[in-house]
Formats: structure tokens, C-alpha cells, sequence
């Protein structure tokens, strides 16, 4: 089996006005996300995604990455990561380049799969197909109470763990809090993201109250640079800190493992390198006594890589599902994802066990692959006008 050539496909969603969301960064109006397909001389074809600036992704595949792939034989996983990264290395430690590697890695996963007839959960030595998945939502409401409605709706619909967004104000915050736990009740696990937006004394106080809530973690209250703010709020709150969505690769990882700076580590497949790159990371964790649970919030290639790993790990928690009416989660799948009592079966099936949507690859994709229509797409915005605004953050026990 020789690979023949691989396509970086561009995907875009503009949301209707009634699916638009609220959070740190804005109104998000749009999503994006970028599928990586490796075409074998056989026919065998593999699949993986990346979560970047898609014009970059798109680069940086076709004119650099094709070049080492075409003609090799796509089992060799490891060989041709390290050929890749060997490449864009003086450009692409971090970043699009990385994450780009990552997507084709993960595509390179499903065809070893494919290959042995395996999934590749039992490639990486794991005795189940079983792996738990929380619901991420829960972005700002100007009404806690509809918070509260849609996370009843989230356990209803066979999930055991919820993550919501704070960061809004120190009342607002508390509020929703409060809300959220009553409607999920005690035997359901809250997680919270703080977003990036707090400082280390106001991270110290909201810590404290997080633990009195019994919140199951507490992720990112500070920017992924800042690692000595986590290394001094680790330990003097008693509820486990997680990050790791915007760290890239074993080597960044590795920073916050040293600096024992965080309790959960959350790498992502179509971000930090692909399933190479996370069963990297998840063996680091174990070495440490440290847990890991990956983040997913682009599409449902991503949370399939992500849940492969995850399921083969003894120190994996759970992985992350985006229920934000996100098409490339909910459609982008023949057979879409599904939560029954908090888990997701990933089956038997060789590789990933993936059969794309062709009516919405084809509906989504973007003609011009190097052009971004302005937009503000959660984690990216394009357009000098979507460039965030600082939203000021209110301290106090004040209004909600």
C-alpha cells in the first residue's frame, strides 16, 4: 500500500442568527475546520482534521507535506511523522504546521488500521471500546436559569459531565455555577473553563468556591504562556487545574508537566500533532501520576481520534463533545456520534472507523481554500471589525 496524494479540504458553516453564541471572544457567528484525506494507490483512504487557520493548513499539506508522503507506505506512522516534522521544523514547532501534521497523522492511524484490520484503539493496546464523553456548551446567558435548562437537557440526552464557560463577571460567574449544579445534581459532574480571564488572586478566591461547588476541574484561568500563575494556584485550591488546549506536541507538554503546573493535561489530536502526539502525551501523564482528557471543538473526526486514545489510556478521563449546533460534529459522520450513560462506543471497525458525510463535506467546503470570509469562528476571527474587543471583567459580588 503507497500513498498517492493527499487533500487538505476546507470546511465552513455560517450560522443562522438563532445559533449564534455569546463568550469571551464575542458573537460567534461561523465554524471551521479542516479534514485531512490520504488517498492510497489501493484505494484505501484514510481521514484526520485540524483545528488551525485553515489557509495555513492548506499550505502548508500541499506544498510541503505531499512532497514526503506521496509514494510512501502509510503504516509507517512514526517514520513519517518524524520525516514531516523534520521539514517544517524551523517554522513549525508550534502552531498551524504542527497541527497540520498532526491531521495527516491521524489519517495515517486510520489506513495502519485499516491495514491490520484493527481499530485503532487496539493498535495503541487498549481492552475496550468504550470511552466517556462530556457535553461542552454552556456559553454565557443573561439568564443563569437557561443555563440551567440546557444542562438538564445535556444529562437528559445520556451524558454524565457538563462543561460551561465562565469568566463573565465574579457574581455572573457564581450564579451560573450555583445554577448549573442544582440542574445536573450531585451524582453529574460539573467541569468549568475560566477561559484565560482571571488573575491569581481572583483564580485563588473563584478556586475555593469551584471546590465548595465540587466542580470535577477547573480549566484554563490563565493565558497558556503564563505557567507560573498555575504552579502557584496548584495545590492552594482544592479542586484539580487542567490546560493544554493551546500547547502543542509532546515538547510543550512536557513544560507543564515539569513544572507540575497543572492535575489534567488536555491535548488534542487535530491541534498538538495528532495520535501520535497524544499518546505521547498521555504516557507522560501516567509517568507523573498525571490524568489527561482531550479537548475536541471543531468536529467529529477529532473527537474520534481524541476517543481512540483516550479508551486505550488507564490515566484517560473522558473527551470532549461540542454541542453548540456544530454541523462537522452532529453531520459531518454517516453514522453520527452517540452518548449512552456518559460514553460513546467506538467499535470494532479497522482504523477510526470513519465514513465521511459527503453531502456536507461537499455543502461546507470552500471554493477558495486560501480565503477566509470574515467571520468570528470561536476560536478565530478574520476581519478587522471581529477582532475581540476586551470585554471587562467585574470583580466583586455585584449584579449578575
Amino acid at each position: 500500500m503507497r500513498i498517492e496524494h493527499v487533500e487538505a479540504i476546507n470546511l465552513l458553516h455560517r450560522y443562522p442568527e438563532e445559533h449564534r453564541f455569546q463568550y469571551g471572544g464575542g458573537i460567534c457567528d461561523a465554524r471551521l475546520t479542516t479534514l485531512i484525506v490520504v488517498h492510497t494507490e489501493c484505494g484505501a483512504v484514510g481521514v484526520g482534521s485540524v483545528y488551525s487557520y485553515p489557509a495555513l493548513v492548506y499550505l502548508v499539506v500541499r506544498e510541503q507535506l505531499a512532497s514526503v508522503l506521496i509514494g510512501e507506505d502509510p503504516t509507517e506512522v512514526e517514520a513519517l511523522w518524524e520525516k514531516m516534522y523534520a521539514l517544517t521544523r524551523w517554522y513549525g514547532r508550534k502552531g498551524a504546521a504542527f497541527s497540520a501534521i498532526g491531521g495527516v497523522d491521524t489519517a495515517l492511524w486510520d489506513l495502519r488500521g485499516q491495514a491490520e484490520g484493527k481499530p485503532v484503539w487496539a493498535l495503541l493496546g487498549g481492552e475496550t471500546d468504550r470511552c466517556p464523553a462530556y457535553a461542552s456548551g454552556l456559553l454565557w446567558k443573561d439568564d443563569v436559569k437557561e443555563l440551567a435548562d440546557e444542562a438538564s437537557g445535556y444529562i437528559d440526552a445520556g451524558f454524565r459531565r457538563v462543561k460551561m464557560r465562565l469568566a463573565r463577571s465574579e457574581a455572573y460567574d457564581k450564579a451560573a455555577v450555583e445554577a448549573v449544579r442544582r440542574a445536573v445534581g450531585a451524582e453529574n459532574d460539573v467541569i468549568v473553563d475560566a477561559s484565560m480571564r482571571y488573575h491569581l488572586d481572583l483564580a485563588r478566591r473563584m478556586g475555593d468556591f469551584l471546590a465548595e461547588q465540587g466542580v470535577f476541574w477547573y480549566e484554563e484561568p490563565f493565558a497558556p504562556e503564563n505557567i507560573d500563575d498555575f504552579v502557584s494556584l496548584r495545590g492552594t485550591v482544592d479542586v484539580p487545574l487542567a490546560a493544554g488546549e493551546n500547547e502543542f506536541g509532546l515538547q510543550g507538554f512536557r513544560e507543564l508537566v515539569r513544572a507540575r503546573a497543572v492535575d489534567i493535561v488536555q491535548p488534542d489530536a487535530c491541534r498538538c500533532g495528532g495520535i501520535s502526539e497524544v499518546w505521547k502525551v498521555g504516557r507522560l501523564a501516567a509517568e507523573h501520576g498525571i490524568r489527561f482528557a482531550t479537548h475536541s471543538w471543531s468536529d467529529a473526526v477529532a473527537i474520534l481520534a481524541n476517543a481512540h486514545v483516550v479508551s486505550a489510556m488507564p490515566n484517560g478521563l473522558t473527551v470532549e463533545i461540542d454541542r453548540m449546533n456544530n454541523p462537522f460534529v452532529d453531520e459531518l459522520l454517516g453514522r453520527p456520534l452517540e452518548v449512552v450513560d456518559g460514553e460513546i462506543a467506538l467499535g470494532d471497525a479497522p482504523g477510526l472507523g470513519i465514513e465521511l458525510n459527503g453531502e456536507v463535506v461537499e455543502k461546507c467546503r470552500l471554493a477558495d481554500p486560501l480565503h477566509i470570509p470574515d467571520g468570528v469562528y470561536s476560536d478565530m476571527m478574520f476581519g478587522r471589525e471581529n477582532l475581540p474587543r476586551a470585554l471587562p471583567y467585574l470583580e466583586g459580588e455585584g449584579k449578575v
